[in-house]
């Protein structure tokens, strides 16, 4: 794939970029594994500073940074300003917090017959970060943030599709006055990452993506025995029960669904709802899905844009076909609009079965599926019946359900009565074949870190 921003809206190609050279790909590992053993030395009030300026020059530049981010991938412009306002929270998050986070964790020396004791948290170096073009701003934020209040290297490989605004952050990251080197971008295909991992002065990696980008950096990962973090694809259970809420459960499975044009790992997109509210749910949630506007995602009123790649259209149009021809109902949408550019229409399916592709594939646009269970327990049995676990939500008020649910849903992080999203101050992650390890918080930070043994003797 050529690394070029291409407008969605149209198809066209705006602008493309040369991929870096063996040479300079050297040239750039040569200068971050140097940055490394000097950064590592600089302490946290250092780093918070710069960390703060680099909110301040994203406050400043939030409308810029959203029509560029809008342009490569087709987000709306306003849900791309949220996103830069989002990144900027998480820089001044760890500035706040990093200390804290990786400070000494002392025992008690009479346990171990020393003077003094503890646990050090110590940076590991240049981390590579393999980042996706979905959220192009706040995905790959939410590694370097932590990464650099921690006094670690990062190198940013992201997708060829959004060039700018990987350039943009290592642009950012230097006007706020990190020193040379500390944040770089390498523009390069994915046929090179294999050897960048493998490169003695890349101390770790993480990984945002695909399923079979995740085995493959994994496979590499455990070849030269390197910590990987590892966020994947989902493909997240939204379960209702008749205790719910249904109005609201119907607005926010709406915006959940449809949030970045249907492009989100988080998104919900199986939604599962009890017999006896299943057909005012659905009802709901057709109304809902067809007052969406759709159109250009620079015009503040539009809610959904168009799809970022004509191969992700694609890849939704097979699924949608597959299902549809082996007996799935559409409810909503279900076909593309005749226009330039990569456009596909909310969606609704009913009657999705375990012999279509859709039921056990993540459908990456706003396409909803929606499933009948008979109680709790079977409720979370379709909820369960995938290979993935990232998200999941579910709407009900009654106690005794939502520890249910805490308790049996297979996900990374389960929603109460609201939408998947992510937070600093919350661990992001899921289990299965959706990846391991963990993002943000506390556990964000600490991930690439050598947590060292101190042992002082009397």
């Amino acid at each position: 794939m050529a690394i070029s921003t291409t407008d969605p809206r149209t198809g066209e190609v705006v602008k493309t970029y040369d991929e870096l050279t063996d040479e300079q790909l050297e040239d750039r590992l040569s200068r971050a594994a140097a940055a490394a053993s000097s950064y590592r030395l600089t302490g946290f009030e250092e780093r918070a500073g710069w960390l703060r300026a680099a909110a301040d020059i994203l406050d400043k530049r939030t409308d810029e940074v959203a029509e560029m981010m809008t342009l490569e991938m087709g987000k709306t412009k306003k849900a791309a300003a949220a996103e830069a306002t989002k990144c900027a929270t998480v820089l001044r998050y760890y500035a706040d917090h990093a200390a804290g986070f990786l400070a000494d964790e002392p025992v008690d020396p009479d346990s171990v017959n020393a003077s003094k004791a503890y646990g050090r948290y110590l940076p590991l170096g240049v981390v590579l970060a393999i980042m996706p073009w979905n959220f192009p701003l706040w995905q790959a934020m939410r590694f370097a943030a932590p990464a650099l209040a921690a006094g670690n290297v990062g190198l940013l490989k992201h997708a060829s599709n959004v060039p700018q605004t990987a350039l943009f952050m290592e642009e950012l990251f230097r006007d706020a006055g990190f020193p040379d080197d500390v944040f770089s971008t390498l523009l390069i295909g994915s046929s090179k990452v294999d050897a960048v991992l493998r490169d003695d002065r890349v101390a770790a990696a993480t990984l945002t993506g695909s399923e079979g980008a995740g085995v493959a950096v994994a496979t590499t990962a455990g070849e030269v025995l390197k910590k990987v973090v590892l966020e994947l694809g989902g493909s997240d259970a939204f379960v209702v029960m008749p205790s719910a809420d249904l109005a609201q459960a119907a607005k926010v499975a709406t915006t959940s669904r449809c949030q970045n044009n249907g492009q989100s790992c988080i998104a919900a997109k199986r939604f599962i709802v009890h017999t006896d509210v299943y057909d005012e749910f659905v009802s709901l949630f057709t109304k809902e899905l067809q007052s969406l506007v759709v159109g250009d995602p620079m015009e503040d009123g539009t809610d959904v844009g168009p799809l970022a790649t004509e191969q992700g259209r694609a890849d939704v149009e097979e699924l949608v076909k597959d299902a549809v021809d082996k007996g799935a109902e559409v409810l909503v949408g279900g076909e593309r609009p005749d226009r330039d550019g990569w456009w596909y229409p909310p969606t609704l399916l009913a009657g999705v079965t375990e012999d279509m592709d859709m039921f056990l594939e993540e459908v990456f646009g706003p396409v909803a599926q929606v499933h009948r269970a008979t109680d709790i327990d079977d409720a979370i049995r379709i909820a369960n019946a995938t290979r993935f676990g990232l998200g999941s939500n579910a709407w009900t008020n009654d106690p005794e359900e939502q520890e249910v649910f805490v308790r049996d849903l297979a996900a990374g992080q389960t929603f109460i009565n609201g939408m998947v999203t992510s937070f600093p101050p919350l661990p992001f992650g899921g289990v299965k074949a959706s990846g391991h390890g963990r993002e943000l918080a506390a556990a964000g930070i600490r991930e690439f870190m050598n947590l060292k043994t101190v042992w002082v003797g009397r």
